[in-house]
């Protein structure tokens, strides 16, 4: 249902691009195309078809940044595609220099994004769901379902249990839990509506698409070996190499706010300005991280502790710094030894590293990725002061780690940004 669902919007946002072309043309020059038949192969399909794939391009790549399940359609995302095709086409006369009169650029613009915006107020007046039936006793992963926005769960049928071969909502999707036997009955209802070309999906994969998380009971001994990390190893290294570049230009700003910083922490509290500690990263190799010191230098003397709600520990200034995430500048740092990404998992300490997985299954696997300052567990659920927080925050990490991808990062540093602006999350 997302996927119909982003070429719906795309293919409509497409729709609207074509007609306001003509609108523009007919309301500066009476005619339906700003065109003459001579200028038509070699100006105005180049540059329209230009426009549309810009278009087309721009609505989906967006789409596809909403996070997990059906998006809800957004005058935000309407009005970066408005953006990005704009300067696209922009771009694009200024390298071909085919004449194509700014006046009917502008009003083309205009008139689209009044479409936009009309098309995705209609869209927000209907619920955004994807109706399903479940074939499942799993509780718990159906109540995570029923509370998920995008899911609406019609009816959960028991996979031993003996249902009558009566006909299923024909809009439903069929959610059916591939990890326990079904009865003779429900095996025979579910394939007779695979064979009719009902949408069949196994229940952990709607589960990761509606929650943006893994199921833990139901990853196996290899699952690191079946998951899609080891089918993009190919374009990792992009990953590191927009790291550095991101560094890299922004590395005036985030060294004058670590100047200011560490002169702050320098005057408000005797001791070191760094903190340094020792964190295990990608492949379970041990690092020094950096932060600037929030805490008395004796905070740890006893051993180390999850931070506490208003902690007693914190230097004056120190929550401040943690509200608003100035104490991980110097990551970056980090970042550009290789010992971090941007974004991945947590860098926990050694110590946490070896409880954890002696007591949580996969917490191992947290580690086949370079760990992040952020993360998509960090953007979702809040701080772990405890064993059962640190299991669903890992439910998020694998579910990262499993559809790692240039858009998933680029929506994580989107919601950091205003986590940051926000002072959300923070201990």
């Amino acid at each position: 249902m997302r996927s119909r669902f982003i070429v719906s919007m795309g293919v409509v946002d497409l729709l609207s691009l074509a007609v306001s072309v003509v609108l523009a043309s007919w309301v500066l020059y009476g005619t339906l195309l700003p065109w003459n038949a001579d200028q038509v192969g070699t100006q105005a399909l180049p540059l329209l078809g230009f426009l549309m794939l810009a278009a087309l391009g721009s609505s989906a790549i967006l789409l596809t940044m909403s996070g997990p399940g059906v998006p809800r359609p957004s005058y935000g995302r309407g009005a970066a595609m408005v953006t990005v095709t704009l300067s696209a086409s922009a771009l694009m006369v200024l390298a071909t220099r085919v004449y194509f009169s700014r006046s009917l650029l502008l009003v083309t613009v205009a008139v689209w994004t009044l479409f936009v915006v009309l098309h995705r107020a209609v869209r927000r007046r209907r619920p955004w769901i994807e109706p399903m039936v479940v074939f499942s006793s799993d509780q718990e992963m159906v109540s995570e379902l029923q509370r998920a926005p995008h899911a609406e769960v019609l009816a959960v049928v028991d996979p031993a249990s003996h249902p009558d071969q009566q006909p299923l909502e024909p809009r439903a999707t069929l959610v059916v839990d591939m990890a326990v036997a079904h009865s003779p009955a429900v095996a025979g209802l579910v394939s007779g509506n695979d064979l009719a070309g009902r949408v069949v999906k196994p229940l952990a994969s709607v589960y990761e698409e509606h929650t943006g998380r893994v199921p833990l009971p139901r990853l196996v001994q290899d699952w690191q070996m079946t998951s899609t990390l080891h089918r993009v190893r190919n374009w990792l290294w992009g990953k590191r190499l927009f790291d550095l570049a991101a560094v890299i230009i922004t590395m005036p700003v985030w060294l004058f706010l670590a100047a200011l910083v560490g002169v702050a922490v320098r005057v408000f509290s005797p001791g070191p300005v760094l903190f340094r500690q020792t964190r295990v990263g990608k492949g379970g190799r041990h690092f020094t991280i950096y932060k600037f010191r929030t805490m008395r230098s004796d905070a740890e003397a006893a051993g180390p502790r999850f931070a506490e709600v208003d902690d007693p520990r914190l230097v004056r200034g120190g929550a401040f710094l943690r509200r608003y995430r100035l104490d991980e500048i110097p990551q970056l740092w980090n970042v550009l030894k290789g010992d971090m990404s941007l974004v991945g998992p947590r860098a926990e300490q050694a110590p946490f590293v070896e409880e954890f997985s002696r007591a949580i299954p996969f917490y191992s696997l947290r580690h086949l990725i370079r760990p992040g300052v952020t993360g998509w567990a960090q953007t979702n659920a809040s701080y772990a002061a405890d064993l059962q927080a640190t299991v669903r925050k890992l439910t998020y990490d694998l579910y990262y780690i499993k559809h790692v991808s240039p858009l998933l990062d680029l929506r994580i540093l989107w919601a950091s940004v205003w986590t940051v602006i926000t002072g959300s999350g923070s201990r």
